[in-house]
């Protein structure tokens, strides 16, 4: 399944280093989430969602709606 994580992370200009740290997994396993080798577990996808303001189905391309809930000010 392809994912969106790297289209997002270069959107927002990080590395895979600091995602990685972001959702506390080695760079490594970063790097499988993003090609789609390794199923993203639950508790990372939350974050990765919190990390780019987006849905869970958005990065999971479920969805081409990026923003599907309205953003609070």
């Amino acid at each position: 399944m392809e994912f969106r994580l790297k289209e997002l992370r270069k959107e927002y200009g990080y590395t895979q280093s600091y995602v990685a740290n972001y959702i506390y997994v080695s760079k490594n396993s970063y790097a499988k989430y993003e090609s789609g080798a390794t199923e993203i577990p639950l508790d990372g996808l939350i974050k990765l969602a919190i990390l780019y303001d987006t849905s869970t189905d958005y990065i999971l391309n479920l969805t081409d709606e990026e923003f599907p809930y309205k953003r609070k000010k």
